[in-house]
């Protein structure tokens, strides 16, 4: 494979691993274009509507565009949005809808409210119970938004969503619908505020009991104080990222404050973009191919996103059918360059990341090197090129020009010949345990590889409750099972980094293995997470007993236990705890019963029976 513009080769992993993930991919993608072709004769939908179902649909839209829907042949815009006023990234959308729709108006179309989608916040449920449904709630989304969207009334789709998992199920749910164009319109991150490393350090403090509760409060709140998302580089500032390397964004969206100019006019032009897509026939199906998914993995890799899109990568390809594999993370981890230093993995955040060149140039330093296909399609039309441009203003009309030609800060952003790493942020470990996955952009080159005994606790709060009681001030790999997706739903286990952070800058050599997840931040503390098979299903972590020497080693991928794999084997599994009837947490029952595995994407809606068979002892 080569590139088709500025004559650069693409690098011969990126295209080996993408001929491999199209062959993987043949049958399942062949069936999910098959079935987007049926879907797509139909179109536009409302005209097979029966005078009453049109006239339900049209009841509440103001007269001018009943006109335009009923009499004309103009697009109708679907908006589905993540609304709501409690989370903070979420709060901008209030606005949104009007905006869409007088926008569309301006170019002859219209548009409707399909539907609203649920949208919690990590922040608020980190260590207690809503972290049960976390996940689950990325597939919840995706069928909420199927069912907004399965009224036959649009001729294109607009989706308003940022944070963790919102826009994974929004995507999979605009694949579910591939024959109609899908725009994506984000808020913004909120101004920077207390930067994160202090906000780390207070984390820690209190975790030690050298600062009050008040005075932690304070920084928290002076680091989440605005409308926006947060400002590091996690979950929801990475599904940012994703967006635009998989070209579903307008360039140069992602990182503009809320409220500003700027922002207002790129969702007015993301609502023209809607419009002139569903006029040309460009659909979701054309967009979200391959090269898109490997695009996206290269992003990831080379900002060091979050780890959390290891599973929603995987889901949100599968939904094209599309087979994504965590081999094709590590293959494209190992010639990736890391070339973003964002906090965790430094102290900027996603504001100053977005002024030092930010996601356009980081895009065109990574075509130029062959790591990306520029030979694809976007909602900007054809090739990944148009996001070597950022957006801005000039005389209040919305323009673009070429992304920096050097980073404005070499400390967060650097060219692809001068990067932090040579291999991406992200690494896959295996060993006798399973498989698992290390954010190793944020460990120091000191902490990247960590030999100790383990200390096995099956929740994070009897683990809290050991350090407290000063337990673990000693070299200890902290093992917590039974979090995987059918244990409990695979919650995050974010509240233990201060107090493993504490261990660490104690002088101790301390590391995390765990089934289940940990938070897009996910810090200095080498943390091998998702790993599977889990604890619940049978994992060799269940036979895990504390004492047992643990060895994970970012650098050889390595995440091994130091007892002959007979011995292991023949050890009868840990039983997993008994946890009280919770009638709301019942609800999801059905979920964990049916959840496929992590290194499948830990999804419900998708059977893990569609991976190759060396797949199936995960």
């Amino acid at each position: 494979m080569t590139q088709s513009s500025h004559n650069v080769s693409l690098h011969p992993v990126v295209a080996r691993v993408t001929e491999r993930l199209i062959e993987r991919s043949r049958s399942s993608r062949r069936a999910y274009l098959d079935g987007v072709s049926r879907a797509r004769q139909g179109q536009p939908g409302r005209e097979t509507l029966g005078c009453a179902n049109l006239a339900h649909a049209l009841a509440a839209a103001p007269a001018d565009d009943r006109l335009r829907i009923r009499s004309e042949r103009t697009p109708n815009i679907g908006i589905v949005t993540a609304y709501n006023d409690m989370l903070s990234a979420h709060a901008p959308f209030a606005e949104f809808p009007d905006i869409i729709k007088s926008a569309a108006r301006a170019h002859g179309a219209s548009a409707q409210v399909a539907g609203g989608v649920p949208a919690m916040c990590d922040g608020v449920t980190q260590g207690y119970a809503g972290m049960e449904l976390s996940l689950f709630s990325r597939d919840v989304i995706a069928m909420a938004s199927v069912v907004a969207l399965s009224h036959q009334m649009f001729d294109a789709a607009m989706f308003l969503g940022v944070c963790d998992k919102i826009v994974p199920g929004l995507v999979i749910a605009a694949q579910a619908f591939g024959h109609l164009p899908a725009v994506f319109a984000p808020a913004g991150p909120m101004p920077s505020g207390l930067p994160n490393d202090e906000k780390s350090r207070i984390r820690q403090e209190y975790a030690a009991g050298r600062v009050t509760r008040a005075a932690l409060l304070d920084a928290e709140l002076a680091a989440y104080h605005a409308e926006g998302t947060c400002t590091f580089y996690g979950t929801a500032n990475s599904n940012q990222m994703l967006m635009e390397f998989m070209g579903l964004h307008l360039p140069g969206a992602s990182f503009v404050n809320p409220h500003t100019p700027l922002r207002h006019a790129l969702t007015q032009a993301a609502t023209a973009r809607a419009v002139a897509l569903a006029k040309s026939g460009i659909d979701t199906s054309r967009i979200l191919d391959e090269r898109a998914f490997v695009n996206g993995v290269v992003g990831l890799l080379a900002t060091g996103g979050s780890t959390n899109h290891t599973l929603h990568l995987v889901a949100m390809a599968h939904a094209g059918g599309i087979l994504l594999d965590w081999q094709d993370f590590a293959d494209l981890s190992d010639v990736t360059p890391l070339l973003a230093h964002v906090y965790p993995s430094g102290k900027a955040d996603v504001n100053q990341f977005n002024a030092a060149g930010g996601l356009n140039f980081l895009i065109r330093e990574l075509l130029d090197a062959g790591f990306l296909h520029n030979d694809v399609t976007t909602v900007m039309g054809h090739g990944l090129r148009a996001y070597t441009q950022e957006a801005f203003l000039r005389d209040d009309v919305l323009s673009w020009q070429d992304a920096p030609k050097a980073s404005l800060d070499e400390t967060i952003v650097r060219p692809a010949s001068r990067p932090f790493a040579r291999e991406g942020g992200l690494r896959m470990l295996k060993g006798n345990l399973g498989r698992a996955v290390i954010k190793s952009s944020a460990v120091k080159p000191e902490h990247q590889s960590v030999r100790a005994p383990a200390r096995v606790f099956s929740d994070q709060e009897s683990a809290q409750a050991a350090f407290k009681a000063g337990e673990l001030a000693r070299d200890v790999i902290v093992v917590v099972r039974f979090q995987g997706p059918r244990a409990n739903g695979m919650p995050e286990l974010h509240k233990l980094m201060p107090m493993l952070g504490l261990l660490q800058d104690e002088g101790h050599h301390v590391a995390l293995v765990t089934d289940g997840r940990m938070s897009g931040a996910s810090g200095k503390v080498p943390a091998a997470i998702h790993l599977s098979p889990e604890a619940e299903q049978g994992g060799m972590l269940a036979r895990v007993q504390d004492g047992d020497v643990l060895t994970i080693d970012c650098e050889g991928n390595l995440l091994h236990c130091e007892v002959d794999d007979a011995t292991l084997a023949a050890r009868p599994p840990a039983p997993m705890p008994q946890r009280a009837f919770d009638p709301w947490r019942n609800m999801f029952g059905l979920f964990r019963d049916n959840v496929g595995a992590a290194p499948h994407g830990a999804c419900v809606l998708f059977s893990d029976s569609a991976y190759p068979k060396q797949d199936k002892q995960d």
